[in-house]
């Protein structure tokens, strides 16, 4: 399958990789390009600015949370109809899932998916020594697949210094620069850039951008090389699971405060013959009527406790449906943090939550545990003697982390314990990613089948 697709990568975070990426994305919708996008490893905010770009959900492809046949596969299937398709990396281009590794690097993602690679370079207050920095990149690896650079943060009178002799003596095509915008910066906050509806401009801040990128880059060129990709191939036993026999409707919640999901996650519990409703926490009187099952995902419920404990009537109807009526249910970091019965703000003013979970969620004030992790549980029926790959970032901790699951990080030798699992519900800090355990994915759509039947029968 041909699917002319590119790779917007550099050498550091902060580089502009989202800015571009957008600009890009902008760019090629502007020219009626119909355009999907993705993003390298396990971040959930970038996507979201993709998707306030397209409209249309942007997907995370991760060589650490599956294996690169499904990997591939996934993208195929996302962009087998689509023009073109970018793929925004993350960190530095070899930085990976530990200091000495490139598991689930950007390098890494290329390669697995035959994507070339544009190296976006941050050359603020830099002259000739772009030349070295661009060097290493080509040569740190036999095929780097970084197949142009675009100078960010240049002035123009620099870049066409440059230019040429970039060319000349590296032998690699300049696709352009941008120059210092800073009207078009985008703010950040601890678990990444704030969120799009957050800045009131974001669409004019990413025309800017796409048009400053019309001006200043070789879009034509970024499109070829996008084309002279090589054709890859969906493996469809790896990501179509056989479907349910009957449909279950499982609530997602779905708000400002909660909007951290995996898009595959979600795309995996409908091929299991899942319907999803989706429910706001903050703004909805209680559950949906007649779903089978819940999940919370991961978000900033701190920004927006105090409405979220204010919502009395929510708070109540999640309770009963979880702790009463034994729904099963799905609660990830800001969900797990959800269904605490109290949480602190960032002041440390306490609020009453949902109370399932009979604990405290503590405002620490630094990272707690932040990285790639393996679970594994020898009892838990959900993936009895195997794993589920994950993604922990946060900021709270909780007075208990629950017993569950032994959660590792890859690479070094720690472990700790976590997850409440009770054979009904899944809570705890971790984010997970459906697809390095499509079993877990089927264990929860079967419980929510099974609570459908009950519910029915009784």
């Amino acid at each position: 399958m041909e699917i002319p697709r590119i790779m917007v990568a550099a050498g550091s975070s902060g580089s502009g990789k989202t800015v571009i990426t957008c600009g890009l994305l902008q760019a090629f919708k502007n020219r009626r390009l119909k355009a999907v996008s993705f993003k390298s490893g396990p971040d959930y905010i970038d996507p979201l600015f993709h998707k306030t770009v397209l409209g249309i959900p942007s997907k995370n492809l991760d060589t650490f949370f599956a294996p690169p046949g499904i990997v591939g596969s996934l993208m195929a299937e996302t962009a087998a109809y689509a023009d073109i398709a970018v793929i925004e990396g993350v960190m530095g281009y070899y930085d990976g899932a530990g200091i000495k590794t490139h598991t689930a690097s950007s390098y890494e993602l290329a390669s697995v998916t035959g994507t070339p690679v544009v190296l976006i370079v941050n050359a603020r207050g830099m002259g000739i020594s772009v030349m070295p920095y661009i060097k290493g990149f080509l040569e740190y690896k036999p095929c780097s697949g970084i197949k142009a650079v675009i100078l960010n943060q240049a002035s123009k009178t620099v870049y066409n210094e440059l230019k040429p002799l970039i060319e000349r003596e590296l032998r690699i095509t300049v696709a352009g620069y941008l120059p210092v915008m800073p009207e078009c910066h985008l703010e950040s906050r601890h678990l990444g850039l704030v969120m799009p509806e957050e800045i009131g401009n974001i669409q004019k801040i990413i025309n800017s951008i796409a048009v400053k990128m019309e001006e200043c880059t070789d879009i034509d060129k970024i499109i070829s090389i996008a084309q002279s990709a090589p054709s890859i191939e969906i493996n469809h036993a790896s990501i179509l699971p056989v479907c349910s026999y009957s449909k279950v409707r499982i609530g997602i919640a779905m708000d400002e405060a909660f909007c951290f999901y995996y898009e595959d996650n979600l795309k995996l519990l409908e091929k299991l013959g899942a319907e999803l409703v989706y429910f706001s926490p903050l703004h909805d009187q209680k559950l949906p009527g007649n779903i089978d099952g819940c999940i919370f995902g991961g978000g900033y419920p701190e920004l927006y406790i105090k409405k979220l404990s204010g919502n009395v009537s929510m708070l109540k109807s999640v309770k009963y449906a979880l702790s009463v009526q034994q729904m099963p249910y799905i609660a990830e970091c800001g969900g797990f943090l959800y269904l605490h019965e109290n949480m602190e703000d960032i002041s440390h003013n306490n609020y009453r939550l949902a109370g399932v979970i009979h604990a405290d969620a503590v405002y620490k004030g630094k990272l707690q545990r932040f990285g790639y992790i393996t679970l594994t549980s020898a009892a838990c029926a959900s993936v009895k003697n195997k794993e589920i790959k994950a993604h922990e970032f946060h900021y709270y901790d909780s007075t208990d982390n629950g017993r569950s699951y032994t959660a590792t990080k890859p690479f070094r030798n720690i472990q700790w314990e976590c997850i409440h699992e009770n054979g009904q519900g899944f809570a705890g800090f971790p984010h997970l990613y459906f697809y390095s355990c499509p079993g877990f994915a089927r264990k929860f759509v079967e419980k929510c089948l099974n609570y459908s039947l009950s519910r029915n029968d009784s």
